[in-house]
């Protein structure tokens, strides 16, 4: 069983940064790939980043592609999305994830999932 719980959300202006965090609970943390995904207001939840146990290997949207970086510290069962260059229409409410196998990008692979954390851009 693991929980999540994601931090550093907030209100940002157009072309800003924000770094999220997500803490993990378990002792076997880097046994999994973690995934980042995102639901906008009245929009279905779509995948953003993914990255392996090790950290080797990274996945990422083409919409957030050059601009966010997903990262892990297993010693502190943390994951990371730095994200820079926001937009307005990086506005949604982020979610990470956690599965015991290869990294992912749909939803419907993920088995744990945290409360999210409300992002917000303004123009």
């Amino acid at each position: 069983q693991v929980q999540l719980v994601e931090s550093g959300g907030g209100l940002v202006q157009a072309g800003g940064s924000l770094r999220l965090s997500c803490a993990a609970s378990g002792r076997t943390f880097s046994s999994y790939a973690m995934g980042w995904f995102r639901q906008a207001p009245g929009k279905g939840r779509e995948f953003v980043s993914a990255i392996n146990w090790s950290g080797s290997t990274t996945n990422y949207a083409d919409s957030v592609k050059g601009r966010f970086t997903i990262s892990r510290d297993n010693a502190k069962n943390t994951v990371y999305l730095q994200m820079n260059r926001l937009k307005p229409e990086d506005t949604a409410v982020y979610y990470c994830a956690a599965r015991r196998e290869v990294l992912a990008a749909t939803e419907s692979r993920y088995d744990y999932w945290g409360q999210g954390t409300q992002v917000t851009v303004s123009s």
